[in-house]
């Protein structure tokens, strides 16, 4: 693996390694709105030669302002934007429509796009809106596109899901995802809910595919101060602290913040890096494979198959909104993992066992 690479390591440091795993690739990044990770990635990614890059953000505006924030460092900067809400079905299923238009197929898929921790709200659709736009929106979004992205000339393409540390404090609610219509809504347990459905939708991803080729990852970027954390302060959040799903106290005092640019790096290595290539469908942290900081069964194959099936119901099915009451056995058949024994401390953003 990629020892070189430590926890504050930058992208750019990163993608100076990888240039020319980098170079002639087409790339798509979700998110990626001036002063975040995304932005970052692509900035880097554009410096490398690339040959292609695009840009999907919630507003037409976020996407000319990062096109324009890019190429005024590099002028022939080779990008496109693209409009993508993921709170709105109509909105992915037609910037699916348009990415299957193309004519270049894509060789990166990097679905870097949240939110983090907002009051309790739907989506256009009904569904609870963190695990709406972290995880169901980009699931449909990318299995809408994965055609183009199986026609990727490299024989090996990937797609890199955005997760955090954060996924600790709660595993899919398989019974109650919406949290009972908001009446039992936690904003941080809905965000660690989403950040779980992230790594397991890695882990089937590499399962379903990988007769054909393509890689997977989920990973933790590290506590970055973007605009992500506009929903809270940071620092009421760090003197009341956090509880886990079943109540337990996590010390949220040993915060490991990195610059813009060392969070970025992560983003790169799961995108280009050739070592990670026989780690297909693992968990990332500081630019290195680190599976076992992962929750057990986020990286369970079972429930990785379990959530597929879950989301498929929930946006394929007749069931428009996630808290509705409905019988719904097979998703209720609860694979009762154990969880795990130790007690770890968990910094807000960044979990690592010490050596």
């Amino acid at each position: 693996m990629t020892n070189q690479f430590t926890d504050q390591t930058t992208a750019e440091e990163v993608a100076d390694v990888l240039s020319n795993n980098i170079r002639g690739k087409t790339v798509l990044i979700t998110g990626a709105t001036i002063g975040g990770i995304g932005c970052e990635s692509a900035r880097v990614i554009c410096k490398n030669h690339p040959k292609l890059v695009i840009l999907a953000c919630r507003k037409e505006e976020s996407v000319q302002e990062a096109i324009d924030k890019i190429r005024a460092e590099f002028p022939d900067a080779p990008l496109r934007g693209l409009i993508l809400d993921l709170a709105s079905l109509k909105s992915v299923r037609k910037a699916a429509k348009e990415v299957n238009s193309y004519r270049e197929p894509i060789d990166v898929l990097i679905n870097n796009a949240g939110i983090m921790a907002p009051p309790y709200f739907k989506t256009e659709d009904g569904f609870e809106g963190q695990f709406g736009v972290n995880h169901l929106g980009p699931f449909e979004f990318t299995n809408l596109i994965i055609g183009r992205i199986l026609a990727s000339k490299t024989g090996a393409p990937r797609i890199v899901n955005v997760s955090s540390s954060v996924h600790w404090l709660c595993p899919i609610r398989y019974d109650d995802p919406g949290f009972s219509d908001g009446k039992a809504y936690n904003n941080f347990h809905a965000y660690g809910q989403s950040k779980t459905a992230n790594i397991l939708f890695s882990k089937e991803l590499s399962r379903r595919y990988k007769d054909k080729g393509l890689l997977a990852f989920s990973l933790h970027p590290g506590g970055v101060q973007t605009n992500l954390l506009r929903h809270f302060d940071i620092a009421q959040v760090l003197k009341d602290g956090v509880t886990d799903w079943k109540g337990n106290a996590f010390d949220l005092t040993a915060v490991k913040w990195k610059s813009l640019e060392a969070g970025s790096a992560t983003h790169i290595v799961a995108a280009f890096d050739p070592s990670i290539v026989d780690h297909n469908g693992s968990y990332l942290e500081d630019a290195q494979v680190h599976n076992e900081l992962a929750r057990p069964d986020a990286l369970d194959e079972e429930n990785a198959i379990k959530l597929w099936n879950f989301s498929e119901q929930l946006l394929h099915g007749k069931v428009r909104g996630i808290a509705k009451k409905r019988s719904m056995n097979w998703a209720k058949s609860s694979l009762n993992f154990s969880q795990p024994k130790m007690n770890p401390i968990v910094a807000f953003f960044s979990f690592k066992k010490k050596a």
